[in-house]
């Protein structure tokens, strides 16, 4: 039986595919439930739905793996963790691989914005030179050759993204980092009429966000897990606070007893408790 490692590597050589939205153990199952081939753990997702920070560069590494970890042990499918810069330096780069590959996760992308991200701070990026040398030192530390490297460039997100739009020098960066040893090329909110000549031009499989255009092999589908979360939750606790209930509906979702293992733990439970003669619910009266 292949591991999550091997398994994106799969998939990577098929047919193009979807990793869905996931920011914890339980979402991550619910993809999983939900017939999705691989999750993708975004930082964004992460940083909102477990810290209440935004996505720039606030979210640490150690928090990051610490999510990731419980995500990954939680499924059978791989998941895709958002690794920001890989760590202050170089250095932190390698520490940073071998922590996400000890936690479980088929991989990750490493992108060329410079912190704060996603900000008021309009950039510049890492120069080209900095990013394959990251890139390098990733390739170098994992101990899986499969464990998958995405080198995620924002060259083309130039609203909050540090680029300037130019998609010769997206494409520029594509190849520089291909050369460097990344696995997939990610090009942020690159337009889909531009994918042709990327393909082209790039010699490494092309991943986006977003819906899964021609030209990709991988689109990490991200961002409605959370908002439509936060969104119910936000729309229930205001129902409460107006109202002093909230619809039945609120309590439960649908398949929750799967999704958490219910049946197995219940059943340990009722085993463990009819073998040292303790009452069970349903049962006899021990000794009855």
């Amino acid at each position: 039986m292949s591991g999550p490692t091997t398994e994106l590597r799969r998939l990577l050589s098929g047919p193009p595919f979807v990793a869905a939205d996931c920011y914890s153990a339980l979402t991550a199952r619910i993809v999983e439930h939900a017939g999705f081939p691989a999750a993708y753990m975004g930082g964004h997702a992460t940083g909102m739905m477990h810290y209440a920070v935004p996505d720039s560069g606030l979210l640490t590494t150690t928090e990051m793996v610490s999510q990731a970890g419980r995500a990954a042990a939680a499924v059978g499918i791989p998941v895709v963790v958002d690794a920001d810069q890989c760590g202050e330096s170089v250095a932190n780069v390698v520490r940073t691989i071998r922590a996400f590959e000890s936690a479980g996760v088929a991989g990750v992308h490493i992108e060329d914005e410079i912190n704060p991200k996603h900000s008021a701070y309009d950039g510049p990026l890492l120069a080209v030179e900095e990013m394959q040398a990251r890139l390098a030192a990733a390739v170098g530390a994992r101990t899986d050759p499969d464990f998958v490297i995405i080198a995620r460039c924002d060259e083309l997100y130039h609203e909050g993204g540090g680029g300037t739009g130019s998609l010769e020098e997206a494409i520029r960066r594509g190849v520089a980092y291909a050369e460097a040893g990344a696995d997939v090329f990610l090009a942020t909110f690159a337009p889909a009429e531009a994918l042709a000549d990327m393909v082209a031009r790039i010699p490494i499989p092309l991943a986006g966000y977003g819906p899964l255009v021609p030209g990709l092999s991988l689109s990490l589908f991200t961002g409605w897990g959370t908002a439509s979360a936060a969104r119910a939750h936000l729309e229930l606790a205001r129902h409460l606070r107006d109202h002093g209930d909230v619809p039945p509906e609120a309590y439960g979702f649908p398949d929750k007893d799967v999704l958490i293992d219910q049946d197995l733990y219940d059943q340990v439970i009722r085993t463990w408790a009819e073998r040292t003669g303790r009452p069970v619910v349903g049962g006899e009266p021990a000794g009855g």
